[in-house]
C-alpha cells in the first residue's frame, strides 16, 4: 500500500496536536524552522547521514 507523503504527514500532525495538545506557537516555531532550514547547510549534512 502506497501513501503519499503529504498524507501521512497531514495525518501524523493532526493526531500530534489532538493528542499531545502543544502550544501553537510551538507548532508555527516548527513549521518556520524546518522551512528554513530544509535550504540551508545542515539540510545538506542531514541528507548525507540519512542516505
Amino acid at each position: 500500500m502506497d501513501v503519499p507523503l503529504w498524507l501521512a504527514l497531514l495525518t501524523v500532525g493532526y493526531l500530534g496536536v489532538k493528542l499531545i495538545r502543544p502550544p501553537w506557537w510551538l507548532i508555527a516555531v516548527l513549521l518556520l524552522g524546518g522551512f528554513l532550514l530544509a535550504d540551508s547547510v545542515i539540510a545538506l549534512v542531514v541528507n548525507g547521514f540519512v542516505n
